[in-house]
């Protein structure tokens, strides 16, 4: 079968802040691609990087160092008619959909924004209906359009995000831990909804969250980042049933398992140690301090990712020799 062609291919990013105490490494040398029309998932730990690697990717955030193409074309070199194309082609839904809905603008107001700045729209009465139809494709009614944001649940109005993302007909979509300023009863909804559009748009994902379980059952690939690493990357199926580096191995050793007794007989892996901070990082491994393969190996000399099984890459220089079957 003829593999789809990569929308965005993502080549040794970095994104570094300048703070009162350093130089901030949020995004260190990170790599990686999305097919067009496949959800591709990043996961791991709060502060490790993955939403300012998102918003690099998109060109909310400008790049220290590396390349983000999309469609061939460098994100951030685009100016003027490419730009504007771009940011039609490309949307986010925002984490809080509380904070990144204007308060004071009525939702039909807020949803038509982007139908207006790219004339889509060829008078009022189409433009109504437009919003009329949007609001319905996410699941809310037609006389939601002349309330305001403050009237609506949390669920409701990460549907009002996804429908002003959905307004302009983008082609990708940066999902920002869409789900985790939900409840749990909403949270599938919205993720089912999310696979819902991505059918019958034929979008493509690149999908942000920290809750494993919820980023299973959207994404076709997964990557897990640790401060500021990717440190594995390859098709869901295989990461959760073979993960390999040792800290994808400790996320998923704490997904809760629906079955008491299953639960209770399973083996957790606990990490020991603390959080190296991302503006001091250390030399080789960023896991080594919490790594109970660390070797004097992975102190002086930082792990590439590498191809350990077909599709299946890893960082990390236990799982290089592991395969290499130089250790037991």
């Amino acid at each position: 079968m003829e593999e789809k062609e990569k929308i965005l291919e993502v080549s040794h990013l970095k994104k570094y802040f300048k703070t009162g105490r350093g130089t901030l490494k949020a995004v260190d040398d990170v790599s990686f691609f999305i097919r067009r029309g496949e959800t591709l998932g990043i996961v791991g730990e709060s502060g490790c990087g993955k939403t300012t690697c998102g918003r690099t990717c998109i060109g909310i955030l400008g790049r220290t160092d590396g390349h983000v193409l999309y469609k061939g074309k460098d994100v951030h070199s685009l100016r003027g008619k490419e730009r504007k194309e771009f940011t039609k082609e490309v949307q986010i839904i925002f984490q809080d959909p509380y904070s990144s809905l204007d308060p004071k603008m009525k939702v039909g107001d807020i949803i038509a924004e982007g139908l207006k700045a790219h004339h889509m729209c060829k008078s009022r009465e189409e433009e109504q209906a437009r919003v009329k139809e949007l609001l319905e494709t996410v699941g809310l009614n037609a006389e939601h359009a002349t309330r305001y944001v403050h009237e609506f649940s949390g669920g409701q109005r990460q549907r009002i995000g996804i429908a002003r993302a959905l307004a302009v007909e983008p082609e990708f979509i940066v999902c920002d831990e869409p789900i985790s300023a939900l409840d749990v009863s909403i949270q599938a909804q919205i993720v089912n909804l999310l696979i819902r559009l991505q059918k019958e748009k034929g979008l493509t994902y690149l999908f942000i969250a920290h809750d494993l379980a919820m980023v299973k059952h959207i994404s076709d690939r997964v990557a897990v980042m640790y401060l500021g690493n990717i440190v594995e990357i390859t098709q869901a199926s295989a990461l959760y049933a073979n993960p390999m580096h040792p800290y994808t191995q400790a996320l998923l050793s704490a997904i809760p398992i629906p079955d008491p007794e299953v639960e209770e007989k399973k083996q957790r892996i606990r990490l020991e140690g603390e959080l190296p901070s991302p503006v001091d990082p250390p030399e080789g491994c960023r896991f080594i301090n919490r790594c109970r393969f660390a070797s004097e190996r992975c102190r002086k000399e930082r792990p590439e990712l590498l191809e350990m099984e077909p599709g299946h890459l890893v960082a990390c220089h236990y799982c290089e020799e592991m395969k290499k079957g130089t250790v037991g």
